[in-house]
């Protein structure tokens, strides 16, 4: 098929998905409103990452009591403060056109995307410990659960997908007119999105956040002004749903086991928060 049916065929996929509902298409702000994804189910939710966080730190705490440490805090700070990183994105690169406005690709740097600690800073003699009772901690919260076989094979095949999913005809000849949308406006022609969103040009800080200069903000506006023109996020969302399905139907088996080992995970964490929390 020539590169014409190709752009052919990715409009009506996206028309099937984006236009058949009831009031027609809807602004793009965040990866959460083009819906979930097949895969969805099988991941790491957010709510899950907090609840985690709590049940390790409670035994954490726990174990440092055993070791002498009485009142070790819950949420403690390191001995120094380390350098901490921040990357954020969402799958589909930038897509609300309010922070590209005034942020480009980074965030307003009077609110910290990346948490601190609240409790007291460790002592040097509980920063030796506090290793061992970190492994003493994930150990509990993964009783029961093949790490390498069940945890992890989700996201091994995510990566996979992944791949599959940056090679579909479709989504290349998606990012083709989305990267000649941005060229015409007088920005870099970039291969994909996320290449936008990564340029070093931005010259990311230690936190990952971006200078935010005229140049970043004016090419993350055009970038989202395209999207939003074509589509792109949307289309995209359905390819990798497409290939999502199709990769779990081939191995319902093993991402069943690998469900299974996330709710043992879920209910391992809900025990040590109702005994400990």
């Amino acid at each position: 098929m020539t590169k014409r049916g190709w752009r052919l065929g990715a409009v009506a996929v996206l028309a099937a998905v984006c236009f058949s509902g009831p009031g027609g298409p809807k602004v793009i702000r965040t990866a959460s409103d083009l819906g979930p994804l097949p895969a969805d189910r099988y991941d790491y939710t957010p709510q899950d990452y907090q609840r985690s966080e709590r049940a390790s730190a409670l035994l954490v705490r726990q174990c440092m009591a055993e070791r002498g440490y009485a009142d070790f805090p819950l949420d403690p700070r390191y001995p120094s403060d380390p350098a901490v990183v921040t990357a954020v994105s969402t799958d589909y690169g930038a897509l609300d056109l309010a922070t590209a406005r005034r942020w480009g690709y980074g965030w307003d740097p009077a609110r910290p995307l990346a948490l601190r600690p609240k409790g007291r800073r460790m002592t040097n003699a509980e920063y030796a410990d506090l290793p061992a009772c970190n492994v003493e901690a994930n150990r509990r919260l993964m009783r029961g659960i093949d790490l390498k076989r069940d945890w992890l094979y989700a996201t091994t095949r995510a990566i996979e997908v992944d791949k599959a999913v940056k090679r579909d005809p479709r989504l290349r000849a998606a990012w083709d007119v989305w990267s000649h949308c941005v060229a015409e406006q007088g920005f870099t022609r970039y291969p994909d999105p996320v290449a936008a969103y990564t340029d070093t040009d931005w010259q990311r800080d230690g936190d990952g956040n971006t200078r935010h200069t005229q140049r970043e903000r004016s090419t993350a506006v055009a970038d989202v002004t395209c999207k939003r023109r074509h589509h792109t996020a949307e289309l995209w969302h359905t390819v990798r749903a497409q290939k999502q399905a199709v990769d779990i139907t081939r191995h319902r088996d093993r991402y069943g086991a690998g469900l299974q080992a996330l709710r043992t995970y879920r209910t391992t964490i809900a025990e040590v928060l109702r005994k400990l929390g």
